[in-house]
């Protein structure tokens, strides 16, 4: 019986499941690629690292770091890295860049890719560098030109197309250079306040147990301010990173296949209503409840298998352009291949999800009475409320158990759901309201038109609620992302007013602080900042060595805060960014006492010390026992220079230190002028453009974006099926309303602006609705999580909305052209039928 009724529907049935097909290709493309990312990161960490394991400090390994080493076999190769200004001879242009001195062989697996091929090798015995292949584009540079690093000019042997960890943020910022080790002294680059990066790489022996060794080495090393990293674990790290982005579209194309359940809900609905007079005459000639109800449940069951096979073939298909797509995040190639438990995933997700939210119209057949034969009236009967209460369990429960496994936290899990049912209650609510008001307040001033486009809205067989839903969900979901992008960009942009540095120097030695200020002012300029910074280790938490800490495994303290070396300045007065918990600043050292210091309060809730609680720091060798005295608030969000440690002045003062100075330049010509003066006269300088930077996060988070726009495409193409389904299944409906129209004396052209009017209404409801919503959670993130003024994007308002209108005017129009165009003889024909 189901195979016979559905012969007779099969059509209507596939345009239920078109909507499901769309979700399933999102999620099932989603899940292999990640799964083929985690494979791929698993068999390249090797190359991703250039060697199996490696020993990495940020300062000259000691006695103990070294005896380590030499226990392992030796290190196979060495580098050492650090950024800094390099320029380019021919042109005077300078940049900051990414310098790395390499020793050995190394990588060992992978290789760095040159142009020419032969320069990877010839480099180090020719005491040349390798220059990125953008920064070359970039500046113009050649092969056989030259790059002046600190006070070495080296002869560029070749360009740099890839090597292992030189990919990332970092790279974009400060493009690599790689030259020989042994050439890295003779710059003078390495000074007082550098930052440089140690690194020993390893090849393992072929039974060495890796997990085994880091378990074993990698604790000894912390207690030494050094660290071990193994392919392993590198990968592990890497791929967490990028299985947290997976799981972000994984929710995304959810709420894809949400919307399409949701619409299938309504065509069921319309569906099961034509069919409950057949229903009726079944019971009559002796059909039992189940029987009648497993005839359209096994439909409906059949149709979510079929659309969750061709939703697997078409995440098959789109699994192949997730590569373009993440290009510009991706250190490697990814090789794509089939993942069985991404398939057997649509394939559960299809019959299930289609059954589910089919469940609730489903139980008409259940509950209809056989009398319903001779009843003429709409809802001649009664549903069960504990039914329908246990449908909608499940359908929560359902949508739970999966968000917690693609998640993995209940809490998480539990958001998500929350999320998605604030948002369909308030669309839903949001829709039913208006249709009530339009009852209530209906506009009778207006044209014949213009009425009957509105009532249209609650005609039976309407769908207003669920287009509402559908249009408005993917709006909603576009709009936040444009929304929460300015945001983030609002967290990083650079401040209009007179004060805000744009160029930072760092590393200028106290010998050339004078000579570095006076040559800003001589090009026109302010010298903003001037401040000085020493370097220091925590010795001693309270009464706890901080070597005692690390080794023992109870300690509550955060782990970073024992090994990180502070870079720390002095003054008795806060600046801008900075505001007060507890305690008062400045504060005065008394004689020879404790030193008051202030800490920032997220380190000291790290560092688990408060007010009264006393510190013994490491000043490059010279203990100093200091006091927490203060408490502030610091705003890392703002691109300044802010320190988690406070000292007060007179302190410090003879302390080994380096300096930073800021100054602000109007435009890129000038900054790029005084950038090179600057770097003719102090080569060892780093200059941080911080416009740079800004453009490198924007171009970041416009790739996000775009990544992001193209999954949420999917839930606006969920909505317009469901759209389509709706005008489909109302069809006869809107032909009988447009013949009786006719009959009246209505022309084609009124018909044609009615239904363009009520799509335009739909589009405007939705879309308008989706939009609102999206700026209200927008301001509470801005308020509440990142605590920033919030100047809400145009491009919703502007693009967004009217590019919705325009899509739902123009699917529904297309869609209705047959109702427009149908003659009254048809509509008297299927009555007399």
């Amino acid at each position: 019986m189901a195979w016979r009724d559905s012969k007779a529907s099969g059509s209507r049935l596939l345009l239920f499941m078109a909507s499901i097909i769309l979700g399933i290709a999102a999620v099932v493309s989603i899940q292999s690629f990640s799964e083929n990312l985690e494979e791929n990161i698993a068999i390249q960490s090797k190359t991703l690292m250039g060697a199996d394991f490696v020993i990495d400090s940020n300062q000259p390994p000691n006695e103990r770091v070294l005896a380590i080493i030499d226990s392992l076999g030796g290190a196979n190769g060495r580098s050492v890295g650090f950024p800094s200004m390099a320029v380019f001879p021919k042109s005077g242009d300078a940049k900051l860049v990414g310098v790395r001195g390499i020793e050995g062989g190394y990588p060992f697996y992978g290789e760095l890719e040159t142009k020419p091929e032969a320069a990877a090798q010839t480099y180090q015995e020719a005491g040349g560098a390798l220059v990125d292949a953008t920064l070359m584009l970039q500046y113009g540079v050649q092969t056989g030109d030259s790059i002046k690093l600190g006070n070495t000019v080296f002869p560029i042997m070749g360009t740099l197309i890839s090597a292992p960890g030189t990919s990332g943020i970092g790279a974009s910022v400060a493009p690599p250079v790689i030259i020989p080790y042994d050439a890295v002294e003779g710059t003078g680059l390495i000074q007082v306040g550098s930052r440089i990066g140690y690194d020993y790489y390893f090849v393992a022996e072929p039974e060495q147990d890796l997990v085994a060794l880091d378990e074993k080495v990698d604790p000894q090393l912390d207690v030494e301010n050094a660290d071990l990293d193994t392919h392993i674990s590198t990968a592990e790290q890497l791929g967490r990173s990028y299985d947290n982005f997976g799981k972000f579209l994984n929710l995304i194309a959810f709420i894809a296949l949400l919307l399409g359940c949701v619409g299938v809900a309504s065509s069921v609905h319309i569906y099961i209503k034509e069919k409950l007079r057949s229903v009726a005459v079944l019971k009559c000639i002796g059909a039992t409840r189940r029987q009648t109800f497993l005839i359209y449940l096994i439909q409906i069951a059949g149709m979510g298998l079929l659309g969750g096979i061709l939703g697997v073939l078409g995440g098959l298909l789109l699994q192949q352009s997730f590569p373009l797509l993440l290009e510009g995040f991706l250190p490697f190639e990814v090789q794509i291949s089939i993942v069985p438990n991404a398939l057997w995933s649509g394939l559960i997700l299809g019959v299930l999800l289609s059954v589910l939210f089919a469940l609730m119209p489903l139980l008409n057949t259940w509950f209809v009475s056989p009398l319903q034969v001779l009843r003429v009236e709409e809802n001649g009967y009664q549903k069960s409320r504990k039914a329908q209460l246990w449908v909608v369990l499940g359908i929560v429960l359902f949508i739970f158990s999966f968000s917690f496994w693609l998640l993995g936290s209940i809490r998480y899990a539990l958001y998500f759901v929350l999320g998605i049912l604030v948002v369909f209650a308030l669309l839903g609510g949001v829709a039913t309201l208006f249709m009530r008001a339009i009852k209530k307040y209906f506009p009778t001033s207006w044209g014949f038109t213009s009425r009957q486009s509105l009532l249209n809205l609650y005609r039976p067989n309407n769908q207003t609620t669920v287009l509402i839903l559908a249009i408005g969900v993917g709006t909603f979901l576009i709009s936040t992302l444009y929304f929460t992008k300015d945001i983030l960009l609002a967290q990083v942009s650079l401040e209009a007013s007179e004060d805000t540095p744009n160029l930072i120097l760092m590393d200028v030695q106290t010998n050339e602080k004078l000579a570095a200020a006076n040559s800003i002012e001589a090009a026109g300029l302010d010298v903003l900042n001037n401040i000085p910074i020493i370097t220091m280790r925590m010795h001693q938490i309270k009464d706890r060595p901080v070597r005692e800490l690390i080794l023992d495994s109870t300690a509550t303290q955060n782990r970073w805060v024992l090994f990180h070396e502070f870079r720390v300045t002095y003054r008795d007065s806060l600046v801008a960014s900075e505001r007060t918990v507890e305690g008062t600043w400045p504060l005065e050292r008394k004689g020879n006492g404790i030193i008051p210091i202030s800490m920032s309060d997220n380190v000291a809730a790290d560092a688990q010390v408060t007010v009264g609680d006393t510190l013994v720091f490491n000043v490059q060798g010279v203990l100093m026992e200091a006091q927490v005295a203060h408490l502030r608030e610091v705003d890392w969000a703002r691109m300044q220079i802010n320190f988690s440690i406070l000292f007060p002045s007179g302190v410090l003062e003879e302390a080994p230190q380096f300096h930073v100075l800021t100054t602000k330049a109007p435009d890129a010509v000038k900054s790029a002028a005084l950038q090179r003066d600057l770097v003719r006269q102090f080569p060892t300088v780093s200059i941080i453009d911080l416009r740079q930077i800004l453009i490198v996060i924007e171009d970041i988070l416009n790739k996000i974006a775009w990544v992001i726009n193209f999954m949420a495409f999917f839930s606006i193409l969920t909505g317009i099926i469901v759209l389509i389904g709706s005008v489909r299944t109302s069809k006869y409906q809107r032909i009988k309303e447009n013949v009786l129209l006719r009959t009246l004396g209505a022309k084609s052209k009124q018909i044609l602006r009615i239904t363009a009017l009520e799509y335009l209404y739909l589009g405007l409801l939705g879309g308008g609705i989706g939009i609102v919503l999206s700026l209200l959670g927008s301001l509470l993130l801005a308020r509440f999580v990142f605590e920033v003024s919030f100047v809400p994007s145009t491009v919703p308002f502007l693009v967004v909305l009217p590019s919705i209108m325009a899509l739902v005017l123009l699917i529904g129009l297309l869609n209705s052209k047959s109702v427009l165009q149908s003659p009254p003889l048809e509509v008297l024909r299927k009555e007399g039928g």
